[in-house]
């Protein structure tokens, strides 16, 4: 993963700079819009080629740079960078829905519009006059909490309505991963025969969900399937499973289609890939920067939907493209 990003980043420098160094603050006749994901990511970097495409469509400059961790520390100071530039529009994917409203609040009152995509600031509920979070202009993102159903459902049927589970989280606090872990509790309640363990945290490192796999299954031998709510906690807790010797007894359902999901579908490594689209994700957040640079109003929020990937699809020609791509 360190290599496939360190080159996906020489290739941002060539094309954007890294430093922003000579680039030019927007004006006017030329609109600038800045695009800061969360991390190092296949599914951020699919986001990008979507907003890339829009970018293209709407002659606007597009600004990207991806902080190298999933914390405040890397995210804020490339937020500053891009304040000093102070492009029209500031598409984020805050990496804490709490620590992040006021360093997008110094945005904001720079005069800079904000857009989050993906992740939220606050509830998610933009533009109400209500509370501390509510200046970003809109949200765009998968709707986590019916993802999370979504997750829930699939898991179920493959362990046959009976069993005992547990959700592999990242952390608390972030708006996306809170949604699905939420949502897939509530759709578990739906089904009396399943038992819902406690939610294991591995601040997003699959190593420690791969442990946590095993801790669970030494008390929870009858252990029936896990639900990864992220891409680091579904491949830990894939390998967690397949270590165990519980491949295809234990079953796996993970949250997004990261690059050779098909392989591991049809390995049975994973069960189920619940993929979201993030190019549209990234399509429509540059769209919408467009119309409020140009002074149309927007939605505060905008759903993208989900694709099932399993066995009986991952084969077909349509499926290709929801698995992200580096």
């Amino acid at each position: 993963m360190k290599r496939i990003v360190s080159r996906y980043l020489v290739a941002l420098t060539t094309v954007v700079g890294c430093s922003f160094a000579g680039l030019a603050h927007a004006d006017a006749a030329h609109p600038v819009v800045a695009l800061l994901p969360g991390v190092t990511d296949p599914f951020y970097f699919t986001m990008h080629r979507g907003a890339e495409r829009a970018a293209k469509e709407e002659h606007v400059e597009l600004l990207f740079q991806v902080p190298k961790a999933w914390n405040t520390t890397e995210q804020v100071p490339i937020l500053k960078a891009f304040i000093a530039k102070h492009p029209d529009v500031l598409l984020v994917s805050p990496v804490d829905k709490q620590q992040m409203i006021g360093p997008l609040k110094e945005a904001a009152d720079a005069g800079i519009k904000v857009i989050t995509v993906d992740t939220y600031i606050g509830d998610g509920h933009y533009q109400t006059g209500k509370g501390d979070a509510d200046f970003p202009l809109s949200y765009i993102a998968s709707d986590n909490l019916e993802g999370g159903r979504v997750a829930a459902r699939a898991l179920a049927k493959a362990i046959g309505d009976k069993g005992t589970v547990y959700c592999e989280n990242n952390k608390p606090g972030i708006s996306s991963t809170d949604a699905r872990a939420e949502g897939f509790a509530e759709e578990m309640k739906k089904h009396p025969n399943i038992t819902v363990l406690q939610t294991q945290y591995n601040e997003d490192d699959a190593n420690r969900a791969a442990s946590h796999v095993a801790a669970v299954l030494a008390r929870n031998p009858d252990l029936a399937g896990v639900f990864g709510a992220n891409t680091f906690s579904g491949s830990g807790a894939a390998q967690g499973v397949k270590a165990a010797g519980k491949q295809g007894v234990v079953k796996v359902v993970v949250f997004d289609a990261v690059p050779g999901i098909d392989e591991q579908i049809r390995s049975g490594l994973v069960d189920i890939a619940i993929a979201q689209r993030p190019d549209e994700i990234g399509y429509y957040g540059v769209k919408f920067a467009a119309d409020a640079i140009r002074g149309k109003k927007i939605p505060p929020f905008k759903s993208t939907g989900f694709i099932v990937l399993d066995k009986n699809n991952i084969d077909k020609p349509e499926m290709k493209q929801y698995i992200y791509s580096n």
